[in-house]
């Protein structure tokens, strides 16, 4: 870059040009400073500094009439289309900064439900040159694909106690229900209590998901310290439906996806005295892409949360 010219274009000030510009449109000191929001006297001492720099006089004002002089009007010919490409640049430098481009890969449990469709539909509006991929993860994995980078973000059932991972907002706290098949005698019931239970061997994820979050999906014991047997390990929720349809256990469910798992096979038993059900979002550690902040705000507004979710949910 030739350093004399960049010397001359740092010298200028950009409100005094524009002060020029809005000067030689109007012609008038009091209209152009109503437009820049400033005094008569303010305008008349950006046109002196300006003037003062370029070494020449570039309006004639008189008493009656303003008016460009013969170099005011040469340097407004060249000024206006290079001070328009100068705003131009500006505003796509600006538009770019704010903007979030690329492709999101997001992780999920069993079913995309409507508070995850929502945040998505959400995301999309605010940024719709994204790209989504919508991608299952498993029961018996569910941090996973987010450690070797399978996916960018995970809505994933609480808790959460992974010290490399960053829990984000949550969907909200959801009551448990206990899918059992057809003919299991806790079938015929309208609604469980946790004692209730121990009447039911219960299908649990696989490992290699921590013990931790499997006992928090099929507990060990009741709250009153009964025994609860365990039934077969599965490692996907269309298993463990099948394996509730088969009469192999009962599965706990969170009301929303029994809702959406409706069949003529299994029976949903509303479960009271457990702490709740929640999904949340789940990210990689570390502040993270701007894409996966975008996602984690579209998730906080749709669901009206305020991230960070809690670790362990609270009872229902």
């Amino acid at each position: 870059m030739d350093s004399g010219g960049g010397t001359r274009i740092r010298s200028l000030e950009m409100r005094e040009l524009e002060c020029f510009l809005v000067l030689a449109e109007e012609l008038h000191f009091g209209r152009a400073g109503e437009r820049l929001y400033v005094s008569q006297s303010r305008v008349s001492q950006l046109l002196r500094s300006l003037e003062n720099r370029i070494g020449a006089r570039l309006v004639e004002r008189t008493s009656r009439r303003v008016a460009l002089t013969e170099l005011g009007s040469r340097f407004l010919e060249r000024l206006r289309p290079a001070y328009g490409l100068l705003g131009e640049a500006v505003d796509e430098a600006r538009a770019a900064a704010r903007s979030v481009t690329g492709r999101l890969r997001l992780g999920f449990l069993g079913s995309a439900d409507h508070r995850t469709t929502a945040a998505l539909v959400l995301f999309h509006a605010r940024h719709p040159q994204v790209e989504t991929a919508v991608v299952e993860i498993t029961m018996a994995d569910p941090f996973g694909p987010l450690r070797r980078g399978e996916v960018d973000a995970a809505v994933v059932l609480l808790p959460v106690a992974e010290s490399d991972l960053v829990v984000g907002p949550g969907f909200g706290a959801q009551p448990w229900t206990l899918a059992v098949s057809s003919g299991h005698p806790l079938a015929a019931r309208s609604a469980l209590s946790a004692e209730d239970l121990a009447d039911c061997r219960l299908l649990a994820a696989a490992p290699p998901a921590p013990g931790y979050w499997r006992d928090h999906q099929a507990p060990p014991r009741t709250p009153g310290g009964r025994t609860i047997a365990r039934g077969p390990a599965v490692t996907t929720l269309q298993e463990g439906l099948a394996n509730a349809a088969a009469g192999r256990g009962g599965m706990l469910l969170c009301r929303p996806t029994a809702e959406a798992h409706a069949r003529a096979d299994i029976v949903f038993v509303p479960v009271d005295g457990l702490p709740c059900s929640e999904l949340a979002v789940v990210t990689g550690g570390g502040h993270g892409s701007a894409l996966r902040r975008a996602f984690v705000r579209a998730v906080a507004d749709s669901a009206g949360t305020v991230p960070p979710a809690p670790a362990v949910p609270g009872p229902c």
